[in-house]
């Protein structure tokens, strides 16, 4: 689902972001990718959707190679994804129900099958009754469901969460990752970054631990900091 190949990134300003990093994460597979801030957790995700792009190396998603894509196929690239963000990015005017939607209409999804595939992705992340509410109607737990139902409306092969929980209290915070582990039964590909440390101690999923741009550690069902 996922190849990273002797991927380096090197900024403008002459900072190496990432160094040689060399992953594969399967299809159908949840994994958390771990490492303090500037660790190179976000320049790793940025590169999945094609917001930056590697110096040297290669990047595959779904067996495509990322560096083929010319700047118009990169729109039509994203709708294979979701992308989740610690900040909700919604709409304030609009309810749950319209953010989830725009995410469609923007796409060109005709008007009749909009309907349909909104419902059904907030029904999979339990907010189907509160459709019609704005996000200031909302708790910061819900907001991000909605995100989550945004980030699934288009039935995405890998779902990608960048501190998701980063703004949500320890409750809200489990409920969300539940919520992304069922996807993830369902056979959604998931890749996480998060500092939660409890969260990855508890899930036992694939851990990827980032460290100055390199992968320092990948550990099968392991925990934040390794095993003691």
């Amino acid at each position: 689902m996922v190849e990273f190949l002797s991927v380096n990134l090197t900024y403008p300003n002459g900072v190496q972001a990432l160094k040689d990093i060399n992953l594969v994460l399967r299809r159908g597979e949840f994994a958390f990718i771990v490492g303090s801030t500037g660790s190179g957790k976000s320049s790793l995700l940025k590169m999945l959707y094609r917001e930056l792009e590697p110096t040297t190396g290669a990047v595959y998603v779904d067996r495509q190679d990322l560096a083929e894509l010319r700047k118009h196929q990169v729109p039509y690239f994203r709708r294979k994804l979701g992308v989740i963000f610690q900040d909700f990015r919604l709409l304030p005017h609009k309810t749950a129900f319209e953010n989830v939607a725009f995410a469609l209409e923007v796409t060109g999804t005709l008007p009749r099958q909009i309907r349909p595939m909104v419902r059904r992705a907030l029904e999979l992340v339990g907010l189907g009754e509160k459709a019609h509410r704005l996000p200031s109607q909302m708790s910061g737990g819900e907001q991000q469901r909605v995100a989550i139902a945004r980030a699934l409306v288009n039935q995405p092969v890998l779902l990608i969460g960048d501190e998701p929980t980063g703004n949500l209290d320890p409750d809200s915070s489990w409920d969300i990752m539940q919520t992304l582990s069922q996807i993830n039964a369902s056979g959604t590909t998931v890749l996480v970054a998060t500092h939660n440390q409890q969260i990855v101690d508890v899930m036992r999923k694939r851990v990827l631990v980032m460290q100055r741009g390199e992968l320092r550690r990948d550990d099968e069902r392991g925990r934040y900091y390794g095993e003691s």
